[in-house]
């Protein structure tokens, strides 16, 4: 007599897109920060699939940005995500999973304080509707506890003094003056 038992195969976990991959570990962002966004708002590493979800309409509020088609998008995000340890951009969503705020940190390696690590924060947007919710603040929170866990010894940012009173409420202080030169 032959065995005739039906092999059921085991179903294969899941395993998400490269897409929806984040950009660094979600263990990076503070806890502390998470729990008290509003209701339904969730902040995460940003992902290459976020081009979708208005990453760059957010950032129009900030400043210029450009036609940037998505191939160019995937094309600049690999490139940052290549250097995972030097890049570290995160999005605020509503309760949607829409992008309303996102800011960068990049991190800048040093000869001085010990071959010492500092975090510039860049770029922090939050859409015009989204105003008045303490995102901007949020997102500076967690962009300070990211550069404090990644071993940055301070975080530095530019502003312009009409943001400055924004920045001291973040807990930042006024310790020089930007210089720029443009090309």
């Amino acid at each position: 007599m032959t065995n005739t038992a039906t092999v059921t195969p085991t179903p294969a976990k899941a395993v998400p897109s490269t897409d929806d991959v984040p950009l660094f570990p979600a263990s990076l962002i503070s806890p502390e920060v998470a729990a008290i966004l509003p209701e339904n708002y969730t902040i995460r590493p940003v992902r290459r699939s976020d081009y979708q979800r208005g990453y760059l309409d957010v950032l129009r509020v900030l400043t210029t940005v450009g036609d940037i088609t998505e191939e160019q998008w995937n094309q600049r995000y690999d490139w940052i995500s290549s250097r995972n340890d030097e890049y570290y951009l995160l999005v605020v969503c509503d309760g949607e999973d829409r992008i309303v705020g996102t800011g960068s940190l990049i991190v800048e390696r040093k000869f001085i304080h010990s071959l010492g690590m500092v975090g510039h924060i860049e770029d922090i947007a939050v859409e015009k509707n989204q105003q008045g919710k303490k995102l901007g603040l949020r997102i500076i929170q967690a962009l300070d506890f990211v550069a404090a866990k990644v071993g940055c010894y301070k975080s530095i940012l530019d502003c312009s003094e009409t943001n400055e009173g924004f920045y001291l409420k973040c807990g930042f202080k006024r310790a020089g003056l930007e210089m720029a030169h443009y090309y």
